[in-house]
């Protein structure tokens, strides 16, 4: 049960941090076990969400599923990649560990609205875009310490990621037409 209290002081932390509250990491556990907490969240998630997405059709093999989560764990490489990068840009005091944590409860959060939504409302989705994008921006600003402008630029790049590795590597490994003579 500890693992899904780290849930409810990850909505306190998250609350705290849009607040701009100066004690937000007290409801995160910012540290390798924190981290570890929050990727087998995300990973049960994850697979819960395959589950309900496929209830259909039947739940996949090991390998779909394998090839389920992969595709799900995109977004958590998307997320490393922004803060990278808006590290190597715009160097300052922001760790990786504050940003990395909160940042994957967040991506939790949109992947279980986000399994919910669509089973119910599709279109509704784009909303839930925004409302990550506005998360990110805050986790940029707050927790990153960046400026306006670096925190939305870090929303942007991390947004454009979220949406366009899964369509990438979609793209470079689906069936190819064979050229015609």
């Amino acid at each position: 049960m500890k693992t899904f209290a780290a849930l409810k002081e990850a909505l306190a932390g998250w609350i705290a941090i849009i607040r701009g509250e100066a004690d937000w990491q007290r409801h995160f556990t910012i540290s390798a076990a924190g981290l570890t907490t929050a990727l087998v969240l995300f990973l049960f998630f994850s697979l819960l969400s395959i589950a309900l997405a496929t209830a259909d059709v039947g739940i996949p093999n090991f390998f779909g599923l394998l090839i389920a989560l992969l595709v799900q764990s995109l977004s958590i490489l998307a997320l490393l990649i922004g803060i990278f990068v808006t590290r190597r840009m715009v160097p300052g005091d922001a760790r990786v560990l504050d940003l990395l944590v909160p940042g994957i409860y967040a991506l939790i959060a949109y992947l279980v609205v986000g399994t919910i939504l669509s089973l119910i409302a599709g279109p509704v989705l784009i909303l839930l875009w925004i409302g990550l994008a506005f998360l990110l921006f805050h986790l940029g600003w707050r927790v990153g310490g960046w400026n306006i402008g670096v925190a939305a630029a870090f929303a942007v790049l991390t947004m454009v990621l979220l949406v366009g590795m899964p369509v990438t590597l979609y793209m470079v490994l689906g069936p190819v037409a064979a050229p015609t003579p």
